[in-house]
């Protein structure tokens, strides 16, 4: 037989013999010494990437901001979407600050174009490669989730070509600063571009699972503030012609109306229910010599309906007068009301 190989003696560091046990640890030692070399390699060959951006000259201009814990005010001037145009001629070609959330974002090459939403007002933005923005700045605003709250800065620019995707269409934003205020989740179980689509195929549970998000949408805040525009339009009309606001409860004693059912609630040791209109108050006004009276409030009804759209509750918009003479006096108010809500204005 042939004879074994003979493993040759290391020396120790005080030149003592090492046994097997040693010689086996320091093998090892060496084999896991030689594989982070290895992956060192390896990050070395991709750390040129970055390398080869160059400086970032927007050190400083970019990134993720601190979380906002109200221990400085900040002097900046936060400039609303909806006030950036051709017609508002001061803003042009003006350095400015906004605030709002990303909405959509594309990046191609050196360049980053991204929609920047404030309620339902909307301005294109351009981040590109330049002496003062970097590739960094550019790689970092491709990568920021939409949905997130942003500060952005840049000079007002006017276009030519109408930007059709965005509300204001005849300027955009060439940005010089960008800082992430509130990161979004990457990944949203709404997406608000298909969400705004009438053709979407969000079905309504989801919507409603994420109502937040969906509240977001262009449809549902004009929804809102046609709300917020009816009733205004309704108080200053009623206000011009002597009518007084008054406020009625909610939870009353028993039903004020005979003919549609009501909700019971729990109130205290007692039933209570949910007032189904605030028309006996209406006429205790009335009759308290108040002689023109409207209320804005919910009004609840315990009727049940077999379509998927029913008025178990709902704003009641409601007025109260008194006549002297004919109730045409009445109805000639009512119909005066519904021009002042519904006329186009003058502008």
């Amino acid at each position: 037989m042939a004879d074994k190989e003979q493993v040759p003696p290391v020396d120790g560091v005080d030149g003592a013999k090492l046994s097997k046990g040693a010689l086996k640890k320091a093998e090892k030692a060496a084999k896991k010494a030689e594989i982070i070399a290895e992956k060192k390699a390896q990050v070395g060959d991709t750390a040129p990437a970055d390398s080869a951006d160059g400086e970032d000259v927007s050190q400083g201009h970019y990134g993720e901001q601190p979380l906002i814990q109200s221990k400085e005010k900040v002097d900046r001037n936060l400039i609303k979407v909806k006030e950036l145009s051709k017609e508002n001629g001061k803003l042009v070609d003006q350095l400015v600050w906004i605030r709002g959330r990303l909405f959509t974002s594309r990046a191609k090459g050196k360049q980053c174009f991204f929609v920047i939403r404030q309620q339902q007002y909307t301005v294109q933005a351009l981040l590109a490669v330049s002496g003062s923005v970097s590739k960094q700045m550019v790689k970092f605003a491709a990568a920021v989730s939409k949905e997130s709250i942003v500060d952005v800065q840049g000079y007002v620019r006017a276009v030519e070509a109408k930007i059709e995707g965005c509300s204001q269409q005849d300027v955009e934003l060439h940005v010089e600063q960008l800082f992430v205020v509130s990161a979004s989740e990457p990944r949203l179980p709404l997406l608000l571009e298909d969400a705004s689509r009438a053709d979407s195929g969000v079905n309504q549970d989801t919507r409603l699972d994420n109502r937040i998000l969906d509240l977001r949408t262009t449809t549902n805040q004009a929804i809102f503030r046609l709300e917020a525009g009816v009733c205004k339009l309704f108080r200053d009309s009623l206000d011009k012609q002597g009518f007084v606001e008054i406020h009625t409860p909610k939870i009353i004693s028993a039903a004020s109306e005979g003919g549609a059912n009501v909700f019971t609630v729990s109130y205290f040791k007692n039933s209570a229910y949910l007032a189904q209109s605030p028309q006996f108050y209406k006429q205790m006004a009335i009759a308290s010599d108040f002689n023109k009276v409207y209320t804005i409030g919910s009004v609840f009804r315990a009727e049940d309906s077999n379509t998927h759209r029913h008025l178990t509750e709902f704003i009641g918009l409601d007025l109260e007068m008194a006549f002297n003479y004919h109730y045409h006096e009445v109805t000639d108010q009512i119909g005066q009301l519904f021009v002042e809500i519904f006329k186009v204005p003058d502008t």
